[in-house]
């Protein structure tokens, strides 16, 4: 496979994460060991960020162009395509032979005729309405793919022209069909929150102006009534804003705020915890204590130090994970939000370093038992070097470790056909070899969790990325679209 050149030595650009060029389609994969089970069918998507021009300037790991791996599956075969993202950016920058931004570690350029920020879409995927969708961390327009070959369609504007764009990390109500998302920016308003319907209409949109300053916000989580907003204490210092510049600072005199919104609201009743991050949320639910008293419950990854070079951090024996300032040393954690006496309680729930957890999505915002968590290596960059099943019931975890040399992704939990149980399905994810970019797609029972009941040889390379999708077959049955032009 083709790679991308720079002149500058960066991590990020190399071994595990170095870009493919080359776009490519497979069919009747190498079924490596085990089989493909019979009754699991669909597609596996992941997004991750893949420049395709030499970066220009300092590269930050979140800067590269969406591109999509996907392995389509039915039969107990599979076949494998990988696409990049043909957002409006990528276009003109090929256009013009060569990058047309900079990346987030450069000064912002206010002055570039195509807008300051280049919309990747390279973050996330969600399906929603019939439509995969690619979205960007920073809240841009959403750009529709199509399955089964992953070319893209165009923006996605939910039939109401919707230009602020939505963050990634929206969430699918499995029982409505409504689809919660926020949008952050610079400017006020600095977060705002909405609702798409079930036909993928925008039903709701409003200003949240309980929220001081820009943040840096990633993600949110859902109950059956409520959703959850954060006012996170990492962000651009104020008073160099005011000048023209800017610097993140970690606050940690000041609260982390997760606020409560009601689903088609707009009042928020914030509650305060301990300073921290939180990048990903796994799941929230509603349920009464011991007391009588009505709580939200939150699960997710918590990081209480999450810049380098903050002198506060605390000194470790073990090597921390950055990317370029962010400092990640993530921990599984629990947040109640009592709604009587509107006092939160937290507590971290293990040792382990993870991160990108999932958990059945037909589960989302009700009560869930087990996650799949990403073990995060004790090195210089984000390496997951296993996978851990999480049992929130008992408190343990059964931990599936690659191996050596060997590293994996984000994790997603697909149902077989006629599941009936939350564990009732299989686990999916990429790994890869870091010294001879040898890749394949392991399928995991999440049921019996531990060795992989089968490993797919993937001809190409899938570099290291983000976050992953599963499409089953019956979703896509009758869906078309049409390529962008």
């Amino acid at each position: 496979m083709n790679t991308v050149e720079s002149g500058a030595a960066n991590p990020y650009l190399e071994g595990p994460y170095a870009p493919v060029t080359d776009e490519i389609v497979a069919h009747d994969l190498e079924v490596v060991t085990g089989a493909i089970p019979e009754d699991l069918a669909g597609t596996f998507v992941r997004n991750g960020a893949n420049p395709r021009l030499p970066p220009k300037g300092r590269y930050h790991w979140f800067d590269g162009d969406g591109m999509i791996h996907g392995v389509a599956i039915s039969g107990g075969k599979a076949s494998y395509r990988n696409r990049f993202v043909r957002t409006s950016a990528l276009t003109a920058e090929l256009e013009a032979g060569e990058p047309l931004w900079t990346g987030i570690l450069e000064p912002v350029d206010l002055r570039n005729p195509r807008g300051p920020f280049k919309n990747t879409a390279n973050t996330d995927l969600v399906f929603h309405a019939g439509k995969l969708l690619a979205l960007w961390w920073q809240s841009g327009i959403p750009y529709e793919i199509r399955l089964p070959d992953l070319e893209t369609c165009g923006e996605e504007r939910f039939g109401k022209d919707h230009r602020a764009g939505i963050s990634a990390h929206p969430k699918v109500d499995p029982r409505t069909g409504e689809m919660m998302f926020m949008t952050f920016g610079m400017r006020a308003p600095y977060l705002s929150y909405g609702v798409i319907d079930a036909r993928g209409e925008l039903a709701h949109y409003v200003p949240i102006e309980s929220v001081p300053g820009p943040r840096y916000q990633h993600d949110i989580a859902i109950t059956e009534r409520f959703t959850i907003l954060m006012d996170l204490p990492m962000y651009a210092d104020p008073e160099m804003l005011k000048v023209g510049k800017s610097r993140v600072r970690f606050y940690r005199d000041k609260p982390a705020r997760f606020g409560l919104v009601p689903r088609h609201g707009a009042d928020v009743r914030w509650f305060e915890a301990a300073a921290c991050y939180v990048y990903h949320t796994i799941n929230a639910w509603e349920e009464r204590n011991a007391a009588g008293e009505d709580e939200v419950v939150m699960v997710g990854c918590r990081i209480a130090d999450p810049l380098m070079g903050d002198p506060a951090n605390p000194k470790l024996s073990h090597e921390v994970p950055s990317i370029g300032l962010q400092r990640l040393e993530p921990y599984l954690h629990e947040w109640r939000m009592n709604l009587a006496t509107g006092k939160l309680t937290e507590r971290r729930l293990g040792d382990m370093l993870v991160e990108f957890p999932r958990m059945d999505n037909r589960l989302l915002g009700v009560k869930s038992r087990y996650s799949y968590n990403p073990k995060v290596a004790h090195a210089p960059t984000v390496v997951f070097e296993g996978l851990a099943k999480h049992d929130f019931e008992r408190g343990t975890d059964v931990v599936a470790l690659y191996p050596e040399g060997w590293s994996g992704g984000e994790a997603v939990v697909c149902p077989r056909e006629g599941s009936t149980g939350e564990d009732d399905a299989y686990v999916l994810t990429f790994a890869l070899e870091h010294a001879t970019g040898r890749s394949e797609l392991w399928i995991w029972s999440a049921k019996d969790f531990g060795a992989p009941i089968a490993r797919v040889k993937i001809p190409a390379r899938v570099p290291a990325g983000y976050h992953a999708w599963w499409v089953p077959s019956s979703a896509t049955a009758s869906k078309k679209g049409t390529v962008i032009s």
